[in-house]
């Protein structure tokens, strides 16, 4: 059965979905996205997932494209028929379509809004937990306005292309002063040499990831030290543990950075602890 895309309306083939070559996001980037996981047929965190897509939109002055109780009955109709029970739907809204402009064209335009969903293998991400995966760092070349889930990725694709040709998974950023930041598409944790569980503050340099965000109240419940400070890569290399979040991957154990070994090599105690308490806590809805 062939996939099925929303764009601006319609529900399509997803080889037929296509946007308009002057829609704004095509050529300036400008837009939001967001992306959420579906485990057993329920959506995990929609609601927070919703309020930062609204904070996103707001931040870029971008209308919403339609009311929340419409939208979340559209991302429901896309995943039935995709079928989605383990998988993810992505979501983007552009400022719409308009004669190329670097201003903004004026509030008649419709932003334009495309829905997708695909099915993944758990089995997939049950190998990278069990295993851990690898990572690089790189200087931090992006824009500062991080905070915002913008459609605007090119240094991200080009952090994720470096660390594959390196063999690792993903690239983690550091910052002018020598402090990590976060991966090309995910948030770095580490368990120092006290034990603490420590996370970079979400005010400035990262976003604020849902999953994150969702991890903090798994470790408040678990009684798990935590700590939301900036650290070092050198304190990353040499801490008990290092692992990563994000929607579609909830934690996975990093084992190796730039070749080093973390700690004993294998993934640690902690992640485990937490994915294991994870979907006890995070916001399930019914598709």
């Amino acid at each position: 059965m062939p996939r099925i895309a929303y764009v601006n309306g319609r529900y399509l083939p997803h080889g037929d979905a296509a946007v308009h070559i002057e829609d704004r996001g095509y050529q300036f980037a400008d837009g939001v996205y967001e992306v959420c996981e579906v485990r057993h047929g329920m959506i995990v965190d929609l609601t927070r997932h919703l309020n930062r897509l609204d904070r996103s939109l707001s931040e870029l002055r971008i209308a919403q494209p339609m009311g929340r109780p419409a939208l979340i009955q559209v991302i429901r109709q896309v995943l039935r028929r995709n079928h989605v029970r383990n998988g993810l739907f992505y979501m983007q809204v552009t400022r719409g379509v308009a004669r190329r402009d670097h201003v903004f064209p004026d509030a008649s335009v419709t932003p334009s809004l495309v829905i997708t969903a695909k099915s993944t293998d758990p089995s997939i991400i049950a190998r990278k937990n069990a295993l851990g995966i690898r990572a690089v760092t790189l200087p931090d070349n992006r824009w500062d306005r991080v905070d915002i889930k913008t459609v605007g990725l090119l240094p991200n694709a080009m952090a994720r292309q470096q660390a594959k040709e390196a063999g690792a998974q993903e690239a983690i950023y550091i910052d002018a002063e020598g402090m990590v930041t976060e991966g090309a598409a995910t948030n770095v944790w580490i368990v120092d040499k006290d034990g603490v569980l420590v996370t970079r503050p979400a005010e400035h340099g990262i976003l604020r990831g849902i999953t994150r965000t969702t991890l903090l109240d798994v470790t408040e419940r678990l009684g798990i030290p935590t700590a939301e400070r900036r650290f070092s890569r050198q304190e990353m290399l040499e801490a008990r543990e290092v692992f990563i979040t994000a929607a579609t991957s909830i934690c996975f154990p990093v084992v190796m950075i730039d070749g080093e070994t973390i700690a004993n090599g294998h993934p640690g105690g902690v992640s485990e602890k937490i994915r294991g308490h994870f979907f006890d806590i995070a916001e399930k809805t019914a598709i």
